[in-house]
């Protein structure tokens, strides 16, 4: 990272992350895609995100072709020095098993996955470890078991779980001893099932179907769970921004960003952040341009009337 792009004042709100005691920015860096980037592409991606003040890595064992792949190429490309290592927030995932259709929340697992990200990203911690995807064989004390383990040793400071309902997260804090701070789930204007279903409540409509086992977001607000927004730009055809499939949703995006003078994209990133639930967003581009547009609706706070106009232009119902 160079000294240049250091020093400018951050623009990106910073919001609690759930019970963990820890405020980071409402937007994340995702680092799905960085695999096959050169390393002076990877820095300028980092250092464009930390001039916008997002410090806030993701990232997953199975990220890239080969397990850790993507978390070592970021290792490389960046070098971190302690101080750089201790300016950023390192999140990454694990319980996915490689090359299968399965999921693994053994102890083993875990532990395995942990120690492989550690080698991998070159540091001595990870500052938040998901489970990514629940896991029907789990056994919630192995996971407690591994959970302690991890922490006492200082190698994972927070927990937390990514695609998880309600229940899920209810059987696992029953035998966890620290405590779920971050539930990622697939999230967008044109993917906001688990927010209309609420709204369309006593209704005999589609919409009023429950598909996330009850609740999820206001479940997070009541148990100081974070929820972080993947896919913030994709509904079910795929990327939504400038799609004629979703025309009078980018109408209506297009109408409020000239409004605000920004970018659609900061319309579509202010939509989740306008939330009080607190929502993190990730943001995967690998276009420093890109990057930068959408970090620019990081504390744009849209009105209630815009953010029903937009939630309506996506097909929702206002009963």
């Amino acid at each position: 990272m160079t000294a240049a792009t250091a020093a400018p004042e951050p623009s990106v709100k910073r919001v609690p992350l759930g019970s963990s005691g820890l405020e980071v920015p409402n937007l994340l860096l995702g680092a799905m895609r960085i695999e096959d980037l050169d390393d002076a592409a990877i820095r300028e991606l980092v250092d464009t995100a930390r001039a916008a003040g997002i410090t806030y890595i993701d990232h997953a064992d199975i990220y890239g072709r080969e397990l850790h792949g993507c978390e070592r190429r970021f290792a490389e490309a960046l070098r971190l020095g302690p101080a750089e290592r201790d300016e950023l927030t390192i999140q990454t995932k694990c319980g996915i098993v490689k090359g299968e259709s399965a999921f693994d929340f053994s102890y083993e697992h875990i532990v395995d996955s942990v120690e492989g990200s550690l080698e991998a990203l070159r540091t001595d911690r990870i500052d938040v470890l998901l489970l990514h995807r629940p896991d029907a064989l789990v056994e919630p004390d192995e996971v407690a078991r591994a959970f302690d383990e991890l922490h006492a040793a200082g190698k994972v400071r927070a927990f937390g779980v990514s695609n998880h309902t309600p229940g899920q997260i209810e059987l696992l804090r029953r035998s966890l001893n620290q405590p779920i701070v971050v539930n990622q789930i697939q999230l967008s204007l044109a993917h906001s099932s688990v927010i209309a279903q609420g709204i369309a409540a006593n209704m005999s409509d589609e919409q009023s179907v429950v598909r996330d086992g009850g609740g999820i977001v206001d479940y997070a607000r009541l148990h100081g769970i974070t929820l972080q927004a993947w896919a913030p730009f994709q509904g079910p055809a795929g990327v939504f921004l400038g799609s004629d499939q979703h025309a009078e949703l980018n109408a209506a995006i297009d109408r409020i960003a000239g409004r605000y003078g920004v970018e659609p994209i900061a319309v579509a990133t202010a939509w989740l952040t306008r939330h009080p639930a607190g929502i993190q967003v990730v943001l995967g581009t690998t276009k420093p341009a890109r990057l930068a547009a959408a970090a620019e609706g990081s504390d744009l706070r849209l009105s209630r009337i815009e953010w029903y106009e937009l939630f309506r232009a996506a097909g929702h119902i206002v009963p």
